[in-house]
């Protein structure tokens, strides 16, 4: 029975590992967060330890970060949602913008359409200030697959442990 668990368990983290760095790389361009997930899982005679672990900002990224004030941007929009998380006085860092916005060739334009001056520097302050006020949007990449692949669990781990998803969840984001 417990040989069972153990390859339900890591069934359950591979795949849920593997469907959230896909998802990370359809919508954004960090090969260093999706790197960084993983998981660990040890059974023993009547309990198990399970945690899925990534790089620090990853859960913001998942939950997305309310902003500070939308208004203090041209057309501004609260883009947090419901997220734990918000911008109060520290400001997103601007380095990893910056080379974001020169992978993604972002350039400045004026008002004809026309490029303008102005080098990353100043469309990493531009980008940092509009984040600040507006706020990350979820993106649910870790979320997601994690919620799908825990309900294909086997009923044998869930009732043999009495695993609550909630609880479940909260504890293995925490550690």
């Amino acid at each position: 029975m417990l040989e069972e668990v153990q390859k339900s368990l890591s069934a359950f983290g591979r795949a849920v590992v593997k469907e959230s760095v896909q998802n990370l790389k359809k919508k954004n361009d960090t090969s260093n967060l999706a790197g960084s997930i993983g998981f660990e899982s040890k059974v023993h005679k009547n309990s198990f330890s399970f945690s899925f672990y990534m790089a620090d900002y990853g859960d913001f990224v998942d939950k997305g970060v309310r902003g500070k004030n939308p208004s203090l941007v041209k057309n501004g929009k609260q883009k947090g949602g419901n997220s734990p998380y918000s911008f109060n006085s520290k400001k997103p860092p601007m380095k990893p913008i910056m080379e974001w916005a020169k992978r993604k060739n972002i350039r400045l334009r004026d008002s004809k359409g026309r490029f303008a001056k102005g080098n990353y520097k100043t469309i990493g302050f531009i980008l940092q200030k509009r984040i600040f006020a507006q706020g990350m949007k979820p993106s649910l990449f870790f979320t997601k697959p994690f919620e799908k692949h825990f309900d294909r669990l086997p009923d044998e781990v869930l009732t043999k442990f009495g695993l609550d998803l909630d609880t479940f969840l909260e504890q293995t984001l925490n550690n």
